[in-house]
């Protein structure tokens, strides 16, 4: 399995970003995707989430109104679009991948211990 995230790299504050993250080795249409973020110092934390059918989804207060999430099922790839980047974005970066074929296609879990596989991480940072 593997997840690989691309698009990150060194913003303005205001700009607008498009990470990706291809999965390969797992039957995505049956994954949730998650996001999830973790600065220097600091804990991981949830960014936002897009359940399997991409119709659903959701984000983290920090973030709401400008990210958001899609993913292409057909290309095995999840899509977090960011806009008004902030400084307090800047951070590693990582997609996450949730079987939840069980709970349905509208399910996405928002904790980090419900992900079974992770892509490396990409950076964003964010100048003022």
């Amino acid at each position: 399995v593997q997840l690989q995230a691309s698009g990150g790299g060194l913003v303005q504050a205001g700009d607008s970003l498009r990470l990706s993250c291809a999965a390969s080795g797992i039957s995505f249409p049956d994954y949730a995707m998650g996001w999830f973020r973790q600065a220097p110092g600091k804990e991981r934390e949830f960014v936002g989430a897009v359940s399997r059918s991409g119709g659903t989804f959701d984000f983290a207060d920090s973030v709401k109104g400008r990210f958001t999430s899609s993913r292409d099922n057909a290309r095995n790839t999840v899509y977090l679009q960011m806009t008004s980047l902030r400084p307090e974005d800047t951070a590693v970066y990582y997609c996450a991948a949730a079987y939840t074929y069980l709970y349905g296609r509208h399910y996405y879990p928002t904790t980090a211990d419900q992900y079974s596989y992770w892509g490396q991480g990409t950076q964003v940072t964010v100048s003022s």
